[in-house]
């Protein structure tokens, strides 16, 4: 597939920049597996990674809320623990989309600026920055539905939405289709939302379990055996429709599958 010009900003990383890691809290309670693969594949790929121990939360879930004011002091800490860093990498396109666009309930400090300018999501990084051509140690013979969450293609330029006439692109699934074995199969409503959108499935669970139940049965008519997104959110609002539904999808980060973590 063709490759999409970096985002604007995007050439302040370096490649051998020392990087922070961001696990997003989410991530780390329900899925530690992920943030263990995201550190082992930037490790394999000769990335220096530290992980900040006194790292929380993006301040995303106030925000979404309505608690903008009240973020402040979240907002504050991520700063803290990451504006020493030449780059911040998170497998997490929303809560990158969070500290990008949304970290303004703290004065605009040079250092509130540097951590927002050089905040990566984990696709973009290794297609936009690194620059990856070859996954050697990971093979998956499965065939995989990719799931572009919301946030990462139409914030973060994963890839062309439906609603946008230009050239057709993705970055997930060009490193996708370097994984030896991997049959990359697409649903009739790519780009479709999966329902769930944060505070959206709390405050509208009907709407939203529907959207979630659509969009697993979309995949599953496409002959996917596992459906792969760079959100663990979406993924874990799918997995959930899937089971009440009784559809034997299997779900996974992308990240786990560069990373070669699963069999």
């Amino acid at each position: 597939m063709p490759d999409q010009p970096n985002p604007e900003g995007s050439q302040n990383a370096r490649v051998g920049s020392r990087i922070g890691l961001f696990i997003p809290c989410f991530i780390d309670a329900f899925y530690p597996e992920v943030g263990i693969a995201t550190l082992h594949l930037l490790e394999r790929l000769g990335c220096p990674v530290d992980y900040p121990f006194d790292q929380t939360c993006c301040s995303q879930p106030m925000v979404n809320a309505g608690g903008h004011a009240e973020s402040a002091a979240t907002q504050q800490l991520f700063v803290d623990n990451f504006s020493d860093y030449e780059v911040i990498v998170a497998p997490s396109g929303s809560c990158v989309h969070q500290v990008r666009d949304n970290l303004t309930a703290i004065e605009q400090t040079p250092a509130v600026q540097h951590v927002r300018n050089n905040t990566y999501e984990l696709v973009e990084y290794l297609h936009d920055v690194l620059k990856i051509d070859a996954f050697p140690w990971a093979h998956f013979p499965y065939r995989v539905g990719y799931h572009d969450s919301c946030n990462t293609l139409r914030n973060l330029g994963h890839g062309k939405p439906s609603e946008l006439n230009g050239t057709d692109f993705s970055k997930p699934r060009a490193l996708l289709e370097k994984v030896a074995g991997i049959k990359l199969v697409t649903p009739e409503r790519p780009d479709e939302c999966c329902g769930f959108g944060g505070t959206f499935s709390v405050t509208e669970p009907e709407v939203s379990s529907r959207m979630g139940r659509d969009k697993v049965a979309d995949h599953q008519r496409a002959g996917a055996d596992y459906i792969v997104s760079a959100d663990s959110s979406c993924l874990m609002h799918q997995a959930g429709c899937a089971s009440r539904s009784g559809i034997p999808m299997r779900f996974l980060h992308i990240a786990q599958i560069l990373n070669g973590s699963v069999p």
